[in-house]
C-alpha cells in the first residue's frame, strides 16, 4: 500500500504513511507531552512505528486545514485530540501506518496483511454464520477482522468481544463497504458502514458514515 492522502470529505480525511526513520527535525509539529512520550519510548522500531503514526495524522489535518492539536490516550486505549474536538483512529502494521480524522463522527481505522493463518484463528473472533459465508478464503477472513478492528476502534470501549458482539452482515471480494453492527452490549443494534481498500496483500478497512 502507498502513502496516500485522502480528503473523505470537508470534515474528514485518511492518511497512510510508509514507516521509515525520522529525522528530529520532523517532529517538532507534536505537543509537549507527545514529545515526552516519544522520548520515553525505548525500542528503536517502536519509537518509528509512533512517529509515523503521528505523521499521518498531520497529513490528515493539513488536508481539511486542521491544526495539529496532539494526541493522548484514555483508559481504553483510544486516542483523542487534546484540544477537546474530533475523533482520530490509529493503525499500524509492518512498514505502513495509518490514521483517519473526522471533526464530529467517531472513526476507525485498521491495516493487516493477508495470512493463511487467520482462517484457522476464525473460530476466535468470528460466529459460525459469519464463517459459513467466508468460506475458507484468507482474504475474505482477513477483512472480516479487520473490519470488525475498525468497529471496535470507533465505539471505543473495552469489554466488546469481535467474536460475540460485532456481527458483520455477508459480503465477497467485490464488495467495498461491508455492514455490521454492535449487539448485546449496551451498545446494542449501534450499525456500522466500513469501507474496504486492498493493495497487493494488505487490506485496509474504516468506518464511514
Amino acid at each position: 500500500m502507498q502513502t496516500k492522502i485522502e480528503k473523505i470529505s470537508p470534515l474528514s480525511a485518511l492518511a497512510v504513511n510508509i514507516i521509515e526513520e525520522v529525522p528530529d527535525s520532523m517532529v517538532d509539529f507534536l505537543s509537549f507531552r507527545e514529545k515526552l512520550s516519544y522520548a520515553n519510548i525505548s525500542r528503536v522500531e517502536k519509537r518509528v512505528e509512533w512517529i509515523c503514526a503521528r505523521l499521518a495524522i498531520k497529513k490528515a489535518l493539513d488536508c481539511i486545514s486542521l491544526p495539529y492539536p496532539g494526541f493522548f490516550k484514555d483508559e481504553n486505549g483510544k486516542s483523542h485530540p487534546m484540544d477537546g474536538y474530533g475523533y482520530v483512529s490509529l493503525s499500524h502494521t509492518k512498514g505502513i501506518a495509518a490514521a483517519i480524522f473526522h471533526k464530529d463522527m467517531p472513526v476507525g481505522v485498521d491495516l493487516d496483511y493477508i495470512r493463511e493463518k487467520v482462517v484457522r484463528l476464525g473460530p476466535k473472533f468470528l460466529d459460525k454464520t459469519e464463517m459459513d459465508f467466508l468460506g475458507n478464503n484468507p482474504e475474505l477472513y482477513t477483512t472480516a477482522w479487520s473490519a470488525k478492528e475498525s468497529i471496535f476502534k470507533c465505539q471505543g470501549k473495552r469489554g466488546v468481544s469481535l467474536k460475540n458482539n460485532i456481527m458483520l452482515e455477508p459480503f465477497s471480494l467485490e464488495d467495498k463497504v461491508i455492514k455490521g453492527k454492535i449487539y448485546g452490549t449496551e451498545f446494542s443494534d449501534h450499525h456500522y458502514r466500513v469501507k474496504v481498500e486492498k493493495e497487493n496483500d494488505i487490506i485496509m478497512t474504516y468506518t464511514v458514515w
